[in-house]
């Protein structure tokens, strides 16, 4: 079988068409791309900010849904199954895997970063972790659910992963493309959401959909804007401690902030990526007996509650996403790395199910 895709060939070069062949192992499927959502991590890779595992040229894209076409020989009754694939897919069978931790997997399969990714018209993934659909998809066309597979998975691992229960208090920093999920996962768990961001428009956005309060941190020095923050809790009736923090803005000034708000007993989530430098204080994680860590992508054995929260409408997508067809690959880049993108791009293969 045939694929045809935009491969990426060196920084900030125009995507061009290529083919090329595929043919699925026994354990491997090829899945029919309906759409593939445009991350930040992949603007990273176009502009020469972070560094593709696999040789290029190499199509990118990590956020995909579709529908399996060809299965290999262990795998032949998801044909025809429409899906999500995980965007971060371990062996299930290297030290790391055996020993629990899966999102290290040292031999782990992402596509668009160890092999062709989903800005094509097919892809050959493995076929073990795959999140088949339910048949009513609950209005949400096909292409629509790729977004599920970074966006809304990675911020839900990060939410669970942190404890966060009913009545808690959690500060997202950042409300654009994974921070818009994080903030509505968090107060579907039960918790008071701030969302904090530079841009009006995202904060009066998100309000509608989660948020308690929200706050503008633009032109604010980092120690008043703690201060205002804490007000804005303890005015509302929370607690000064105990915060769970999720950093989404992948910028060095959001990671800054986010670590300076840490209360006593805090936890802080570093979600979003950047290659800038910070310096800090490391010894307030003693002082205030505070938890940070960080979430490379989500175990796909998360998936289902994902798509759960998705239809049954804990999680709200549909304000926060936009198709456009494959064939402007170039244009969306340029315009998402100039933060022209309001709703997150996902780009729709010609030919693929509506």
């Amino acid at each position: 079988m045939r694929a045809a895709g935009f491969a990426y060939t060196e920084p900030k070069a125009p995507f061009g068409l290529i083919e090329y062949s595929l043919e699925p192992a026994p354990d491997e499927v090829i899945v029919k791309v309906a759409g593939c959502g445009l991350c930040h991590t992949d603007v990273g890779f176009y502009f020469g900010d972070v560094t593709p595992r696999a040789k290029l040229p190499l199509v990118l894209g990590h956020e995909i849904s579709g529908t399996v076409e060809v299965a290999g020989a262990n795998h032949a009754g998801l044909v025809g199954a429409r899906v999500i694939v995980p965007s971060v897919m371990p062996c299930g069978a290297c030290p790391h895997c055996v020993a629990g931790y899966p999102n290290t997997c040292s031999r782990q399969f992402m596509p668009g970063n160890d092999g062709h990714g989903g800005f094509a018209d097919r892809i050959k993934v493995p076929a073990r972790y795959l999140a088949v659909l339910p048949p009513d998809l609950k209005g949400y066309a096909l292409a629509d659910l790729s977004v599920i597979a970074d966006a809304v998975t990675t911020p839900c691992q990060s939410v669970f992963r942190s404890g966060l229960k009913p009545g808690d208090v959690a500060i997202v920093v950042g409300v654009g493309g994974i921070g818009t999920y994080a903030v509505q996962i968090a107060k579907a768990e039960g918790a008071f959401v701030v969302a904090i961001d530079i841009d009006d428009g995202k904060l009066d956005r998100i309000l509608q959909h989660g948020a308690d309060a929200a706050f503008n941190v633009k032109g604010v020095d980092i120690k008043e804007a703690r201060k205002a923050v804490r007000k804005l809790v303890t005015n509302a009736g929370q607690p000064d401690f105990a915060w769970k923090i999720f950093e989404m803005s992948g910028s060095a000034p959001g990671q800054e902030l986010a670590y300076a708000l840490l209360p006593g007993s805090g936890t802080l989530a570093i979600v979003g990526f950047t290659m800038a430098k910070l310096e800090l204080r490391l010894s307030n994680l003693m002082a205030f007996d505070a938890t940070c860590f960080g979430n490379w992508g989500c175990a796909p054995e998360l998936y289902g509650k994902a798509i759960e929260m998705v239809l049954d409408g804990r999680i709200n997508m549909k304000p926060f996403i936009k198709r456009h067809p494959l064939s402007a690959i170039n244009e969306l880049f340029k315009a998402a790395h100039a933060g022209e993108l309001a709703e997150r791009a996902i780009l729709v293969p010609e030919g693929a199910e509506a």
